[in-house]
């Protein structure tokens, strides 16, 4: 099975970028192929809501940076959504990635894949609601099979590195995909 890890934190070394780590791992260890990609690494525009992705090829024809990132959704069997809680959803970049994500919707290019949240913040797994309904909205818009998630506690730089106990639940769903 082939992952793909997309990390919405805008800090390379970052909560969210350890989190997804101990998940690739677990995954590894199990015989996945794995990959990363940094988000902010990429321009990514808005959404112009121009419907042309609706129409004949089902592409979208804005020029950036998701020309790259489309194939590689593409090709994965399973996606992991990784971002830290800002104002209770997802970082603008995941945002502006999810939004982007419009011309799967008519494709189905992306039905019957499973889809994963990893998400640290400073309150916790209590404040993750909000996230969570748009995460589970977005799967079940884009016929995503929702697979699990991992919602910790942690706000400081590299915080989660001293929960062993959250790196261990980040590696056990790896190795269960």
């Amino acid at each position: 099975m082939k992952i793909l890890a997309l990390i919405g934190s805008p800090r390379i070394g970052s909560n969210t970028d350890i989190l997804l780590d101990w998940v690739l791992q677990g995954a590894q260890s199990s015989g996945h192929a794995t990959e990363k990609i940094y988000l902010y690494d990429y321009q990514i525009s808005p959404c112009l809501d121009c419907r042309r992705c609706k129409k004949d090829d089902f592409t979208c024809h804005l020029l950036d940076g998701m020309s790259e990132i489309y194939p590689r959704l593409e090709e994965a069997d399973l996606i992991v959504f990784g971002t830290p809680v800002y104002w209770y959803g997802p970082t603008a970049k995941m945002k502006l990635l999810i939004d982007r994500m419009r011309p799967f919707i008519a494709s189905g290019k992306l039905k019957g894949k499973r889809g994963v949240v990893v998400t640290p913040s400073e309150e916790g797994e209590s404040c993750g609601g909000p996230l969570m309904e748009m995460f589970r909205m977005s799967f079940e818009y884009l016929r995503m099979t929702y697979a699990g998630s991992i919602l910790v506690k942690a706000y400081e730089r590299g915080e989660v590195r001293d929960n062993k106990e959250d790196l261990k639940r980040a590696y056990e769903l790896g190795a269960s995909l």
